[in-house]
């Protein structure tokens, strides 16, 4: 934990000014926000606000700006990288008061929503509509921190990631202007995609207000499966195969034994503990019908074992919940412990191969090393489990990740397919980029001269 900092007085007057009780420099509520999933040191913020618009955002910004004090945008604090870390104190902008969805578009299938409203929220929202937002990411994250952070998860085979899900966005920059990077149109060609250069951008480069987002029809059938295998390779072929025939699915997941195990004891679940996939499929009666029977084919043929269904909402919903606590999980199996989470992502072609290399290096760990992944899009993540105590351990744990992002590099992938950089992946940002790194930190001169919004991450100066 960093050590609390003295704000100038003039500036928390300033900031009590403008919001009253919804701004405190309490240090139970600074240090509550000095802490996110990650296995990084606990940096609490030396002030909270809680705007509730745009124009409260800007406010608290052209206070900051004039004060030359830090900004650290913040939605709920699941982030995994060290995002929302206050590394060099400051004010944090706490966005989950400004929770409204501001309107919905049934006719165009989009939403238009504060930064603050969680996926759950929206898809509660607009469940009437027989419309759904589709990013997934397990944690029940908000809108303008997914958007931060380019998130994606288990629906993003079929659906896409954040970037291809918001359409505009409404961003307060570091020198107070507010900007609208779009319009609703579903495309346009006029001048820069500052959308997509936002989406991502952690919180360095403005922070993010509102979010226009794309939403579906929920489909007329929807299944879901878990299928056993006899290897971990059978799973990452059938993925593949799947993929390549073009099969159109919309969820599929791999899930290791160590974790299947896992999921078993935490959920109260009885699946085969053997290498497993899930698996939904989206559309209507008989192409889900059609999809299924492609898919089993190709586990058949590659080792899988019974297909164990889930038709009813309530069965889909209960065995993905099942799927996402795997994080939460896989903690008992040392208690006490904290996780080292890290992420790759490569190639479809190059999966199997990184998979399997991957799980012969880490069976030399202290302990069990789950994996599970978005195999769909090549994307898969390990949790490490270190005693906080044995600072030995995370340096051990460290050296297994910086070989997987290697070997992630080497096979033409990428260094995070969703946790995003943060604290934890700016070695590798480099080595993945080159000299568009370069770029990227002229770009955050330009947006943010004096370094104030969200210091020290992606890109630090």
């Amino acid at each position: 934990m960093n050590q609390p900092r003295e704000l100038n007085a003039t500036l928390v007057d300033e900031l009590i000014a403008l919001l009253g009780e919804r701004a405190t420099i309490a240090r139970g509520i600074c240090e509550q926000h000095g802490k996110d999933e990650s296995y990084f040191p606990y940096a609490a913020p030396d002030a909270v606000v809680f705007p509730r618009s745009t124009e409260e955002v800007r406010d608290v910004v052209n206070i900051c700006r004039r004060h030359q004090v830090p900004m650290i945008p913040y939605g709920v604090g699941t982030s995994l990288e060290g995002h929302i870390l206050a590394v060099k104190g400051g004010v944090c902008v706490d966005l989950s008061q400004m929770n409204q969805v501001l309107a919905v578009h049934e006719a165009d299938l989009d939403a238009v929503v504060q930064a603050g409203v969680t996926r759950k929220q929206l898809n509660e929202h607009i469940r009437h509509t027989g419309l759904f937002f589709p990013v997934d990411p397990g944690a029940d994250a908000t809108i303008g921190g997914m958007s931060a952070t380019r998130a994606s998860g288990t629906n993003a085979v079929r659906y896409g990631t954040m970037r291809e899900n918001v359409i505009a966005l409404t961003v307060v920059l570091a020198d107070g202007r507010i900007v609208k990077t779009a319009r609703r149109a579903k495309k346009s060609a006029a001048g820069y995609d500052l959308t997509r250069l936002f989406i991502g951008s952690e919180g360095t480069l403005g922070i993010i207000t509102e979010i226009t987002v794309k939403l579906y029809a929920v489909q007329e059938a929807m299944s879901a499966a878990v299928c056993a295998f006899e290897s971990i390779d059978g799973c990452t072929r059938t993925v593949i195969q799947t993929i390549q025939a073009g099969v159109p699915i919309a969820r599929c997941e791999i899930v290791d034994a160590t974790s299947i195990d896992c999921i078993n004891k935490y959920s109260k679940t009885a699946y085969r503990v053997a290498p497993t996939l899930f698996f939904e499929f989206h559309g209507s009666k008989a192409s889900v019908v059609e999809q299924a029977e492609m898919v089993q084919e190709i586990a058949r043929e590659n080792g899988g074992m019974d297909f164990q269904w889930a038709t009813k909402a309530e069965d889909r919903t209960r065995m993905w919940e099942a799927r996402h606590n795997v994080y939460f999980a896989g903690l008992q199996l040392r208690p006490g412990s904290r996780a080292l989470t890290t992420d790759v992502c490569v190639p479809i072609s190059r999966l199997a191969e990184c998979v399997s290399e991957t799980m012969k290096d880490v069976a030399g760990y202290l302990c069990p090393v789950p994996l599970v992944g978005h195999v769909g899009d090549g994307n898969f993540h390990l949790m490490f489990l270190v005693d906080p105590a044995k600072p030995q351990e995370q340096e051990l744990a460290k050296s297994f990740i910086k070989r997987l992002v290697e070997r992630a590099l080497a096979m033409e992938g990428t260094c995070t397919g969703e946790h995003g950089i943060g604290l934890g992946k700016q070695a590798w940002l480099r080595e993945e980029l080159g000299e568009a790194v370069d770029v990227m930190q002229d770009i955050k001169r330009l947006f943010d001269p004096d370094n104030l919004l969200n210091p020290g991450k992606v890109v630090p100066l």
